[in-house]
């Protein structure tokens, strides 16, 4: 009974993730709406055009590969499996074990990697451009994001996101400068593998700055549709993550009680409201920077983790 009960949480969890996903993009959307004093679309708005993309006819190229019509269903699949799991309100479930920190950015590499390829599989010259840029960008944000890993394990002694939120939230871990730089690059690195701004604006199609709509041109009807659910997913992925590394409160152990998950999915939803509201308010506030500035912006955030990774070498307690 008790296998079954985990069970069907853990299916709760790849549940609310698939259905969070498209509201915590509308809500961004809506803030930012409201900051710039405008009524902005819907909450629901991401549904709709999911659903209309659903119904839509797909037109392919008439050069488009088996690679360019399989590639929007391994990105989504990718990314869903990887932000499920992630622990956003219950820790310690059935497959907790497959929750490794390695894990997930193995599966977003090979999302990307599979993106960039239906990019270039066309061979228009928006998709080679999105592509190399996709490829520059994941050079250096891949980096980041290892040795982020890296000083997350150093200090909780584990990979595994179960272990390391229950360390996070236990009173051993105290203040370190080496956890500020390494929260500092993961945000840094979310915002590029999103493109947020200022790395990219994902409102616009200006062809000489735009990174992720270059690839996607070409892709039409529920293809799109797929490709834009796990834009989505992958927002959610990066806030659910900062959420359960660095603010693991609110987290429950496996077979706890129904009103201590209702509790936890509460304030999962609370973590992720803040969440896109900085983020609404940050992109209100700052301009998108050039391309060729975006490789500072990263080697940032490379630099700021590997420092972080460094002083955990030096001394245990930075």
């Amino acid at each position: 009974m008790a296998l079954i009960l985990e069970l069907g949480v853990q299916g709760a969890q790849m549940t609310l993730v698939l259905l969070l996903a498209p509201l915590l993009t509308g809500f961004v959307r809506k803030v930012k709406a409201r900051l710039l004093r405008r009524q902005g679309p819907s909450l629901i708005q991401p549904y709709r055009d999911l659903l209309r993309l659903m119904r839509k006819e797909v037109v392919l190229a008439d050069n488009a590969s088996w690679l360019f019509r399989v590639t929007p269903y391994l990105i989504f699949a990718a990314t869903w499996v990887a932000a499920a799991l992630i622990p956003t309100f219950a820790t310690g479930l059935t497959f907790s074990w497959t929750a490794d920190l390695i894990a997930i950015v193995a599966l977003l590499g090979s999302a990307r990697f599979f993106l960039a390829l239906a990019g270039l599989d066309v061979g228009t010259s928006f998709g080679g451009i999105g592509a190399s840029r996709e490829v520059m960008i994941a050079s250096l944000a891949e980096p980041a994001m290892l040795l982020i890993v890296f000083s997350l394990a150093l200090v909780a002694g584990a990979t595994q996101l179960s272990t390391v939120a229950a360390f996070m939230g236990s009173p051993q871990v105290g203040l370190r400068v080496s956890l500020g730089m390494s929260l500092i690059a993961l945000v840094m690195v979310a915002i590029a593998e999103n493109a947020r701004i200022p790395v990219d604006n994902p409102s616009t199609h200006l062809e000489l700055t735009m990174v992720h709509e270059a690839m996607v041109l070409e892709y039409s009807g529920r293809h799109l549709a797929m490709i834009e659910f796990a834009a989505f997913l992958k927002l959610l992925l990066y806030m659910s993550l900062i959420s359960c590394v660095f603010l693991p409160w609110g987290l429950v152990t496996a077979r706890a009680g129904p009103g201590s998950y209702v509790l936890a999915v509460v304030f999962y939803i609370g973590k992720l409201a803040v969440s896109g509201t900085l983020l609404a308010l940050f992109e209100t506030a700052i301009a998108k920077m050039r391309v060729f500035r975006v490789p500072d912006f990263l080697g940032a955030a490379l630099m700021l983790a590997l420092l972080g990774t460094l002083l955990l070498f030096v001394s245990r307690s930075l």
